[in-house]
């Protein structure tokens, strides 16, 4: 591994304190607005995963992830706070982000094969960043290529033919 590549992965160790750091913000929240809830802590290729689980409610999770993205940011901000460094942790509440990513990889999938059959690039809606790179990764599995495009909080994924 060149020095430019060890640069660019993250350090385990670095990763395991940004969940505990999250683990502990997260867990704070939950008894602040006492919500019954457990945290699970890991680490996924390049970023920390924080799972609030056993909880029942969505309201931590808000319409359409509204909630869940707004407690990831300041969870991320936490992290920063003590860290110093930027975080790119992934929190999850009651399983949402699992289901969310079901539904999108399926979407995107769907999709690809309408765009194969038709022949015309298709847009799709607006979307979190999150959620395009779902729909980019099933696209490309399918064999076809997409962009980002439009400016945030109203960017979408467009599908091209091959």
């Amino acid at each position: 591994m060149t020095e430019a590549e060890q640069e660019k992965t993250p350090d385990l160790n670095a990763l395991e304190q940004e969940g505990e750091i999250a683990a502990d913000y997260v867990e704070g929240l939950l008894d602040i607005a006492d919500i019954d809830g457990d945290i699970d802590m890991d680490v996924e290729g390049d970023r920390a995963l924080v799972s609030v689980v056993g909880i029942k409610s969505t309201e931590l999770v808000g319409p359409d992830g509204e909630v869940l993205e707004a407690l990831q940011e300041l969870t991320r901000l936490a992290v920063h706070r003590q860290t110093g460094e930027r975080s790119r942790l992934m929190l999850d509440v009651a399983g949402y982000r699992e289901r969310r990513r079901a539904e999108l990889t399926k979407l995107g999938t769907e999709v690809a094969d309408e765009v194969k059959d038709h022949g015309e690039a298709r847009a799709l809606e607006p979307m979190t960043p999150f959620e395009r790179k779902i729909v980019h990764d099933a696209v490309a599995a399918a064999g076809l290529r997409s962009e980002s495009e439009g400016e945030e909080p109203n960017r979408y994924v467009v599908v091209m033919p091959a």
